[in-house]
């Protein structure tokens, strides 16, 4: 058996805050119609930052909380869908400003919403490998990129931010119990990419990925415990990709997890892509609620249709 252990996380948010009633200004809805629908009330938006800039300060908060040498890291992933540039990769972009060792595996991937848990697990088989068991996966976009901004179902959801974490590989112990998977519709929820003759903006059927989301989360808690051979009472915090408050309320209610063992910042933050579960292992971090030996479980749902959950341990 070998899992990965937690040894920091970190986040960076843009500056600029855009709020509901901002967004009222410009189109026909409200503070009260997005909050009640989504729970979300503000989201940070990027207004001269990067999202490579992002994803370079987060990674260093997550070094420099974790203890760990930039020296020690054998593994550089970074889940996105809005890189600045496909070559050089966002990864790379992190191996120089970082320091990270000639031989670090660097590289970008792209499972949408789900591809901070995709890093995360592609990591663990890459390090058990490595001379050098550390790995830093980080999750970075710049959403308000592909966002159409007249389009009132899908630019009230998202916002810009990176997050990353500093794993470690744990030879006896806990196993990851990673469940992953592709439901096979493109059509769902989809961006066209640099290739294609269409602009690039986000397209969803909000009413089908809501009940393919719920549906995920009750596969992924069911087949990490399973995989894992641990208990529902095993696990700490149950970390789920910030997407809409209604999907996390009905799926802990399905999955009979409780709401003191959940951790939501989407009123603050809204829909942050691949960013939204290492915000959240962050500022969970930074407020102290992180303790040696929690158990945190990972679910992440996207476009693809992408979901995956996995297990960690807190160092």
């Amino acid at each position: 058996m070998s899992g990965l252990l937690l040894r920091g996380a970190g986040h960076c948010m843009p500056a600029r805050v855009v709020t509901n009633d901002d967004l009222a200004a410009r189109m026909d809805t409200s503070d009260a119609w997005i909050a009640s629908r989504t729970g979300i009330r503000r989201r940070h938006v990027c207004d001269g930052e990067t999202q490579t800039q992002l994803a370079i300060a987060a990674a260093r908060m997550a070094i420099s909380r974790s203890g760990v040498r930039a020296e020690d890291i054998g593994v550089c992933i970074v889940a996105t869908m809005t890189p600045e540039s496909l070559m050089p990769s966002t990864a790379c972009a992190l191996q120089r400003a970082l320091g990270l060792s000639e031989d670090t595996v660097c590289f970008d991937m792209n499972a949408a919403c789900t591809g901070f848990v995709y890093a995360l697990h592609t990591a663990h088989c890459l390090i058990t490998a490595s001379p050098r068991p550390m790995a830093l996966a980080v999750g970075a976009d710049a959403m308000s990129r592909i966002v159409d901004w007249t389009d009132r179902s899908t630019c009230i959801l998202f916002g810009d931010g990176a997050g990353a974490a500093v794993v470690e590989l744990q030879p006896v112990g806990i196993e990851t119990g990673a469940v992953l998977g592709c439901a096979r519709d493109d059509g769902l929820l989809s961006a066209t990419g640099p290739g294609s003759v269409r602009p690039s903006v986000i397209s969803m059927d909000g009413q089908r990925v809501f009940r393919f989301a719920v549906e995920k989360i009750a596969v992924c808690v069911d087949g990490v415990l399973r995989r894992a051979g641990v208990t529902r009472e095993d696990v700490r915090w149950f970390v789920l990709h910030q997407a809409n408050a209604r999907i996390i309320e009905l799926a802990a209610k399905r999955c009979d997890i409780a709401a003191d063992r959940l951790f939501t910042n989407l009123s603050e933050y809204g829909n942050t892509s691949a960013a939204s579960i290492p915000i959240a292992l962050s500022e969970r971090q930074g407020q102290g609620l992180l303790h040696p030996g929690d158990r945190l479980m990972l679910m992440g749902f996207g476009g693809g249709l992408t979901w995956g959950g996995l297990l960690l341990q807190m160092a």
